[in-house]
């Protein structure tokens, strides 16, 4: 069991209190959005095995199979599959959505034929992998996630009675006997219409939506994108998110988005679980760069509501609950320690995360690891169990399924 020193990223978004009271540090007075947990070489955690501390890319990397176990690397190659994260949002993150794979190798072959360098701002594929992911709320938690449907949309807009957003809403007719492809190429035209305007027109129906949404009821189907409007006054991305739908996750409520699902995180604490990449296309909320032909080539145009994902006890595991997905990189688990100690399988390399109260690991060896809120622990596939006690502490499990 290694104990993980891990870093903070200190995106522009983030809260200014809510990882450091995770941390049990002070606020630093700067914005920290993303606590990393991982091997992926952009932050990757650190580990002390009596030689100081060291990177657990370079670790794994030395000895993959003593570190991943053989079915993970036979499964997923040599470096472990998952990024872990607590990420703290203090203002909207941008309107995003990640490739699938063949669009990852094929977007970071032509950027690398391109000659940009690995962190060129101008950069959409920083790897070659995709990027699913599934966020678990740890208290009210606030975001955008995939299409309305054309006809709801385009009735948002059209209660905001602002003349530079009747095109748009035309746009998103669809006749009677319109069918889910007619949907979605409304979807898609819309979207690449409103992000190919030119700039006077474009910041003209900005503003005046900006100035609409200041005018709707705080407690009405508008709030959300009205608070978004206060926090990006001259960004697409304002207009954008009133295609997509809102969603509220209590604590312990989930989401999982495949490739392809645009999406934006307004406000909260999650825990985020993902493949391990940094592949990001943008659609607005945002000063990074935007790829418009890129993202329009990536986005799902599939309308629908969201899916809360609501965890489910696991057979021979007493006390865990499991958050299913449909992929197999990653798997994402609860305990709520109450008293009873548990044991967790050790065939797959696995992150543990303590969010709440204490935890006390103790490997089959007898070493024993002692978890706080905001701390975390690797543990290699040794193939051997993990007793897990506490009497009010949870812990969020990062996995692979194999």
């Amino acid at each position: 069991m290694d104990r993980l020193v891990n870093t903070v990223r200190p995106y522009a978004w983030g809260s200014l209190t809510a990882l450091p009271e995770l941390l049990g540090q002070e606020p630093t007075g700067e914005p920290q959005a993303e606590l990393w947990m991982g091997a992926h070489p952009g932050d990757p955690s650190r580990a002390d095995r009596g030689e100081g501390p060291r990177r657990l890319d370079e670790l794994i990397a030395a000895d993959p199979e003593g570190e991943l176990g053989a079915a993970s690397v036979a499964r997923f190659g040599p470096s472990l599959p998952f990024l872990f994260k607590v990420l703290a949002a203090g203002i909207p993150l941008s309107i995003q959505a990640h490739p699938t794979p063949d669009q990852a190798r094929a977007g970071f072959a032509a950027e690398n034929a391109l000659g940009l360098a690995p962190d060129a701002p101008e950069r959409s594929y920083r790897d070659d992998n995709h990027k699913p992911e599934m966020v678990c709320a740890l208290g009210d938690f606030e975001g955008l996630c995939g299409f309305r449907r054309p006809a709801g949309a385009a009735a948002l807009m059209a209660a905001l009675g602002v003349p530079g957003l009747d095109p748009l809403i035309a746009l998103l007719a669809v006749g009677e006997d319109g069918g889910a492809e007619a949907e979605a190429e409304a979807l898609r035209r819309t979207l690449a219409t409103l992000l190919t305007l030119d700039d006077e027109t474009a910041a003209r129906t900005v503003r005046e939506t900006v100035a609409a949404l200041a005018g709707t009821d705080p407690d009405g189907p508008h709030a959300p994108y009205a608070r978004i409007a206060k926090d990006f006054p001259d960004d697409r991305g304002v207009i954008a998110g009133l295609l997509l739908n809102h969603v509220r996750l209590r604590a312990g409520e989930a989401l999982y988005l495949g490739a392809g699902v645009p999406h934006a995180y307004l406000s909260g604490v999650c825990v985020e679980l993902q493949a391990n990449s940094d592949n990001v296309l943008r659609a607005g909320l945002t000063p990074k760069h935007i790829d418009v032909p890129e993202l329009l080539k990536v986005v799902l145009f599939e309308p629908g509501a969201p899916e809360v994902v609501h965890p489910v006890p696991v057979e021979g595991t007493p006390g865990e609950r499991l958050y299913p997905v449909p992929i197999d990189e990653f798997r994402l688990s609860r305990f709520q320690l109450d008293g009873v100690q548990r044991e967790i399988d050790g065939r797959t390399p696995q992150i543990l995360l303590c969010t709440e109260g204490a935890v006390r690991l103790t490997a089959a060896d007898g070493a024993v690891l002692d978890l706080a809120r905001g701390q975390s622990a690797f543990l290699p596939a040794t193939g051997t169990p993990t007793r897990l006690s506490g009497t009010a502490g949870t812990l969020f499990r990062a996995t692979v399924t194999v």
